[in-house]
């Protein structure tokens, strides 16, 4: 998968973190376009991960293998300016680091944003002890900030990971 296989990444490889993002969210329910996205999210790189894939004049060539759904999912995770939306984004702010161009995303994205970015921070913590011990604080600030536009099934893992702290629920 474009070299995935080949790029180091907690836990192993890139693809094997994309792997268990696709299972994971799998075992929370997750429909099959978020799940896809799951499989996709690093693609083109994100604000917390440089290592694109592909570059992001492709994303046409990403839409027809994966559905235009499931790419835009893909996009919208990646384009995150973390620092300017992740304190912002259950109202409703978001800033395109890509465009630069701040918005408010629908309720469906933001949901799909949160839920894939979940999944991604839990499984690093998960298997990298280290991670953990350095940002699970962060973390577990950040996801309970989220907790609102997770699923129960979302909030119940991030309770597993965090060993019992309360994460908010809509």
């Amino acid at each position: 998968m474009l070299g995935a296989d080949r790029i180091e990444h907690p836990g192993g490889t890139l693809l094997a973190h994309l792997s268990r993002v696709e299972a994971l969210l799998g075992t929370w329910g997750a429909r099959p376009e978020l799940r896809t996205a799951g499989l996709c999210h690093a693609f083109y790189g994100t604000d917390g991960f440089a290592t694109a894939l592909l570059p992001l004049d492709r994303r046409a060539e990403l839409a027809t293998r994966i559905g235009v759904d499931a790419e835009r999912i893909v996009y919208f995770y990646a384009s995150c300016d973390r620092a300017a939306s992740y304190g912002s984004v259950v109202e409703g702010t978001f800033r395109d680091r890509f465009t630069g161009r701040t918005y408010t995303p629908t309720e469906a994205e933001r949901r799909d944003f949160a839920e894939l970015t979940a999944a991604n921070e839990l499984d690093i913590v998960r298997v990298d002890p280290e991670f953990g011990a350095r940002w699970g604080t962060e973390l577990l600030a950040l996801l309970t900030r989220f907790g609102p536009l997770l699923s129960e099934p979302a909030r119940d893992e991030c309770v597993r990971v965090f060993a019992g702290a309360e994460i908010a629920s809509p």
